[in-house]
């Protein structure tokens, strides 16, 4: 070492230790890791299939350190060859994909009735509930999530996958203020250009009309959903919504896109291109995707290497007191006790062969863990500016409506009549400004008239 350190010329200084870095010297060789290792803390979220845990791990590598721990069981899932297959899906995709913006696995292991999935611990709770206390966001807040969000669906759409379920449950802030990705239960691989796949699955609300049509649709499905999330951030709800699923489907299907006045026309030309029911005509729904978006006015103050880079400053940073703060969370479920029920379920050999090779260690515990996540069921309260709940679908638990065929050919969108109230001024994307120095909690700035 010391001929390569003087070949390079640099020289030893004081006394040193000479360390072989490899995997068995970082990783101090594999570590066994079970429901043992964790101590639950909190509930963060209840599913159809299990429960999520905060949890911190009390021996190993990462002691101390505070996780999100998703936990299945496996009776229920393995009774459906579609709910395995997503789980699977699921599992794969949070170890291959690595983003700033999509969350992270760390662990994954199963006893003989249940799978565990241990991701960060987003400790800024869902987007959902900053819209809840904001009713709406300006413009220049809203720039900022799309931003991040585009990103991620691009690099996801890169490697192939499609998400399918984009919402604000699905989207989890860090402890920073910056956004991730949750909730991958819904994706598909391996549909790359040309690609096309026909499950009908994810939430009405958000849902592309080629999905309700069930005419094969691919990447371009997630640019439509973004657009739902974009006018739900600036408007207070989605854009198609009524009492009942049937309507809310006939409203995606041949309604009119009605744009408040008080948005800027940056803002209405996106949204105008995003939800253009043909998708060969949807802004990201050709080969460009991703950069076809970020090329959009709407984005052009957004600085896209620095936004990557999570050098700029984002609009809400949560006000925590401490690692394992859950303040940003549902109290419903905060404040249930936290148990890991009896592990007494049984499954035949045959269907446990479904999770073979589900156990996963990240692979090196020198990729520092500071910014946690959470992972939320899809059944959640809808925002009280809502006119009708989101309706999460997935193969299995829905099924829809066979009789319902749309009674036209579905037409390009028109605008509609302004609306009769005047609402409040819009403010345009403004500049995203990098951190200078410690940043004020902002305050609430109201909700929006209902």
């Amino acid at each position: 070492m010391d001929l390569e350190l003087r070949g390079s010329g640099l020289e030893p200084v004081g006394h040193y230790e000479e360390i072989e870095i490899s995997e068995s010297s970082v990783n101090n060789g594999p570590e066994r890791i079970g429901p043992h290792c964790f101590e639950l803390l909190r509930v963060l979220g209840k599913g159809g299939y299990g429960k999520v845990f905060q949890v911190r791990k009390v021996q190993g590598t990462n002691a101390g350190n505070i996780f999100a721990m998703k936990v299945l069981k496996k009776a229920k899932i393995a009774c459906n060859a579609k709910d395995t297959a997503h789980t699977k899906a699921e599992r794969n995709i949070l170890e291959a994909i690595k983003h700033p913006f999509i969350v992270d696995l760390i662990y994954a292991f199963q006893t003989g009735g249940k799978l565990y999935l241990i991701l960060e611990c987003l400790s800024g709770g869902e987007l959902f509930m900053q819209l809840e206390r904001e009713g709406i966001f300006l413009e220049d807040t809203a720039c900022f999530y799309l931003s991040e969000i585009t990103l991620a669906l691009g690099h996801l759409h890169c490697n192939g996958i499609i998400y399918r379920d984009l919402k604000p449950e699905n989207i989890m802030l860090n402890s920073q203020g910056h956004i991730k990705l949750t909730d991958f239960g819904l994706c598909k691989e391996s549909i790359h250009e040309g690609a096309v796949t026909h499950t009908f699955c994810g939430t009405i609300e958000y849902m592309a009309p080629e999905i309700l049509m069930r005419s094969g649709h691919n990447r371009a499905v997630d640019w439509w959903s973004l657009g739902a999330l974009m006018y739900d951030m600036l408007t207070g709800s989605p854009p198609f919504t009524a009492e009942n699923r049937k309507k809310t489907i006939d409203k995606i299907l041949k309604g009119k896109l009605v744009l408040p006045p008080y948005l800027t026309p940056d803002a209405r030309d996106l949204l105008k291109k995003f939800l253009k029911r043909n998708p060969n005509q949807r802004i990201g729904g050709g080969a460009g995707d991703a950069a076809d978006v970020q090329k959009q006015p709407f984005f052009r103050h957004v600085n896209w290497d620095e936004l990557l880079a999570r050098k700029l400053d984002p609009p809400f940073r949560p006000c925590l007191q401490s690692d394992d703060d859950v303040s940003q969370f549902n109290t419903r479920f905060t404040r249930q006790t936290p148990v890991d029920s009896p592990d007494d379920a049984t499954i035949s050999e045959s269907a446990n062969q479904a999770f073979l090779g589900f156990t996963y260690v990240a692979p090196s515990v020198l990729e520092s863990i500071k910014e946690g996540f959470s992972f939320q069921p899809k059944v959640r309260s809808p925002r009280r500016l809502n006119s009708s709940p989101r309706t999460p679908v997935s193969p299995v638990k829905f099924c829809p409506f066979e009789a319902f065929k749309p009674s036209l050919v579905v037409e390009p969108m028109e605008l509609g009549p302004p609306l009769v109230l005047p609402p409040p001024e819009g403010t345009a994307p403004l500049p995203i400004k990098t951190p200078t120095g410690t940043k004020k909690q902002k305050g609430s700035r109201g909700r929006a008239a209902r």
